[in-house]
Order: C-alpha cells, then sequence, then structure tokens
C-alpha cells in the first residue's frame, strides 16, 4: 500500500510542517530508525479543537478531533522530512498525552482519533503500533493533545 496514494484516495491536505517551539528538534533519524518529538494538533478547519481540556473545556469528540489533527501535523512533518511517506515502513511506537479533567478516563479513546487515521494512511499492520495514552492536568499552550513517535524506515 502506497501512503501517498491513500492520502490523495481520503482527499487529505497536509498543513504546513509544524517547527520548533523551543530548543529541540522535531524529528531525528539513527539509521533506519526516525524519533519523532511530541505535535500538537494542526489548526486544519476553523473548528479544530487546538487548545482546552478534555472533559471540561472540550468533549470527548472534540479531544478525538484534536487528537486526528496532530496526525496530520505529524504526516506534515514525516513528509518534511523524508520526501515521501511511502519511506516509512511502520509506526513502532505512539506516546499519547491528553490534557484532561482529573476524572477522565478515555485517554486511550482519544488518542484513538491519532491511530485511525495512521491505520487508514499506512494500513491496519504497518500503521498500528504498540501505544501508550495517558492524562495529564496540563500541556504546552494548553493544547488538548501531544504525541510522540517512533518509526521503522524502508532501508
Amino acid at each position: 500500500m502506497s501512503a501517498e496514494r491513500r492520502l490523495q484516495e481520503l482527499h487529505i491536505t497536509l498543513p504546513t510542517p509544524a517547527t520548533p517551539v523551543a530548543k529541540y528538534k522535531m524529528c531525528v533519524q539513527v539509521g533506519n530508525v526516525l524519533y519523532v518529538s511530541g505535535h500538537g494538533p494542526a489548526k486544519v478547519t476553523p473548528t479544530t479543537p487546538t487548545c482546552g481540556k478534555v472533559g471540561l473545556d472540550l468533549t470527548f469528540e472534540q479531544g478525538k478531533e484534536a487528537a486526528r489533527a496532530v496526525g496530520l501535523n505529524m504526516l506534515a512533518t514525516l513528509k518534511n522530512h523524508l520526501g515521501s511517506l511511502d519511506k516509512v515502513k511502520r509506526l513502532v511506537k505512539t506516546l499519547g498525552l491528553v490534557n484532561c479533567a482529573h476524572d477522565f478516563k478515555d485517554q486511550p479513546k482519544v488518542i484513538n482519533g491519532f491511530s485511525e487515521l495512521f491505520a487508514d494512511i499506512f494500513g491496519e499492520d504497518a500503521g498500528v503500533g504498540a501505544r501508550s495514552a495517558v492524562g495529564t492536568n496540563a500541556l504546552p499552550g494548553n493544547i488538548p493533545v501531544e504525541i510522540e513517535c517512533i518509526f521503522e524506515l524502508v532501508d
């Protein structure tokens, strides 16, 4: 399956790749492994939630939408760094952080917004890796979701 072809089939336009907001790199490649720094949501539509606490300011559905917007942001970084999404062999590991109310318990379902997008783009095997989904009391800029990943690249 070609990830680039899937983007076209799904009529997905990627946002402008993000740039660091502090002293770090968006991604670091070591051999055929790519470590991608934490990404927040891209403003892909006027209503895309880019700030707020899930379960307090934002509904579960808005949190899931924010996680998908993080995925679009990360895809833009991948494409910018690699030149083509087809150079991704598989998603190895995802760490998803959800800025949420203290009694919110559906962090894994929120992060599914990201995971479902990557399964759609890279396939059920290559697009789904190991994953952790954690709730936190705050994220930088009050973003609702931050996600970092590790990818294996084509040799």
